[in-house]
């Protein structure tokens, strides 16, 4: 497949939006920074001078698709967009006062309740000043065709790094920077070369199935287990999954990261466990709001999972897979829910479920673009899952842009059709910030799970307090 065209995956989002005009498949955060050393927010001018800088690191973010659908016998390629103008992708707003949290909340629900230009590249980067005490924020959305969560916060990271000598830095992937236009060679026509991408598909999977048998038989058992599992016996019906809008209303959660190692350390699990169970405690709250039942057999999460290799360079295009846990909301004792949690993400770990899910985004491959769109609401249907929750690592150490340090990152995850809300999370130094993506009309109640993801974590850190002074010694 040429570098410049997009995977089956990476078309299942442009898909996803052009089949409901409720879904808006774009991701992005808002990154909060401190005043500058001499005061207030960079000027516009600057913020774009910078980007343009080093905007040749990635070269996508200057390109466009062929075409503004998808469909037919090929699928879109990206190509250098000939009217690329910087200063309709970064743009100035000034938060009104006071500027405090919930301002900035109110304004990026709007900013990401409006679907990119195809006929352009697909992201844009709002300088947004006048926030309290004199901060601001680059706010920041990607269409997810472009880049998944990884991805895109590799992006971010390269086009805003400020420190000396950058410029001087490898581009991506480890290629010296190369400012010159690149060409492309010459492609063959689109049917031609779908049959040829389809052939080489089967071929190498064919081939790899011969020389790695027991590999394919595992395979093959846990792609039965997760259409038997996770499409036959289908996610529960709940008021979280019924027709959306466009219009979005966002939320934010801030934890300590040290309560979440500590959870993890005296628990058991991995960090990503206590992440799933304090999502889990606020839909739990949403459900009980509403006075809904709440299912036995729990709510179904789709929780990505990243499938780059270690070490790399940024990489955009989607390299992702996906598991899909059982979120235990009708459990009412604490540590039995993170119990249940632990051993559901365990389970799915060990049955390869991801690698599962991977191997079924890779059948999609098989399809000509024409036929592509229903399996790719297959794979995003209500039916499948309720609620999607990803999990990004952020920057471990802190960061700043124009010499004044970021404070906070708000995370975005999009929200496919009959999906109303969807949970992004990232760790930023000593912080966890839980971003709440709902439709405006369908969540209004969305301060409810706010409040229970809050609650969780800290009912789980007090049950470990309350462990470890007990087991401590008597003087």
């Amino acid at each position: 497949m040429p570098a410049d065209q997009l995977t089956a995956l990476d078309a299942t989002f442009l898909e996803l939006e052009e089949d409901d005009e409720g879904a808006l498949m774009h991701i992005g955060a808002a990154l909060v920074f401190d005043p500058l050393p001499g005061g207030g927010a960079p000027t516009i001018d600057q913020v774009r001078e910078h980007v343009a800088v080093h905007l040749d690191r990635l070269p996508r973010y200057r390109q466009k698709l062929t075409k503004p659908r998808t469909g037919g016998f090929a699928w879109p390629s990206w190509e250098r967009d000939p009217r690329f103008e910087l200063d309709a992708h970064i743009r100035h707003a000034t938060l009104p006062a006071p500027g405090d949290e919930a301002d900035l909340l109110d304004w990026i629900s709007d900013y990401y309740s409006h679907r990119l230009d195809r006929s352009r590249p697909l992201w844009e980067i709002a300088l947004l000043d006048g926030l309290a005490r004199d901060g601001w924020a680059l706010v920041w959305k990607t269409h997810h065709c472009v880049a998944d969560g990884v991805g895109s916060v590799g992006a971010v990271n390269l086009l805003l790094d400020t420190e000396a000598g950058d410029a001087e830095r490898p581009a991506a992937g480890g290629a010296a920077r190369d400012a010159r236009p690149q060409r492309s060679l010459p492609r063959p026509p689109g049917g031609v070369r779908w049959t040829a991408n389809a052939g080489m598909t089967v071929a190498r999977a064919g081939t790899h199935a011969l020389l790695h048998p027991r590999e394919a038989l595992e395979r093959s058992r846990a792609v039965v287990d997760l259409l038997v599992r996770d499409e036959l016996v289908a996610a529960p019906r709940t008021s979280l999954n019924e027709p959306i809008g466009a219009t979005r209303r966002v939320a934010a959660v801030h934890a300590g990261r040290e309560q979440f190692e500590a959870i993890r350390a005296d628990l058991g699990g991995k960090l990503n466990d206590v992440v799933l169970y304090a999502a889990t405690g606020g839909l739990r709250a949403l459900l009980l709001e509403r006075d809904e039942e709440l299912p036995q057999q729990g709510l179904r999460a789709m929780v990505p999972v990243n499938v780059r290799p270690t070490g790399g360079g940024v990489e955009l295009g989607n390299r992702v897979s996906s598991m899909f846990v059982e979120l235990p909301v009708a459990e009412a004792d604490p540590r039995r829910r993170y119990e249940r949690i632990r051993a559901a993400s365990e389970r799915h770990k060990t049955g390869g479920q991801a690698q599962a899910a991977g191997a079924l985004i890779g059948m999609t491959e098989l399809a000509p673009p024409m036929l592509h769109a229903g399996l790719a609401r297959m794979l995003y249907a209500s039916r499948l899952f309720n609620v999607t929750i990803t999990n990004v690592p952020g920057p471990a150490q802190r960061v700043s842009s124009f010499g004044a340090p970021m404070t906070d990152i708000v995370p975005i995850v999009p929200l496919a059709a009959d999906h109303a809300v969807g949970i992004a999370v990232i760790s930023y130094v000593g912080k966890m910030t839980f971003g709440l993506n709902a439709d405006r009309a369908s969540v209004p109640d969305l301060g409810v799970l706010a409040d229970g993801i809050a609650q969780s974590v800290s009912e789980l850190a007090a049950l470990v307090l309350r462990s470890r002074r007990s087991r401590a010694p008597r003087a």
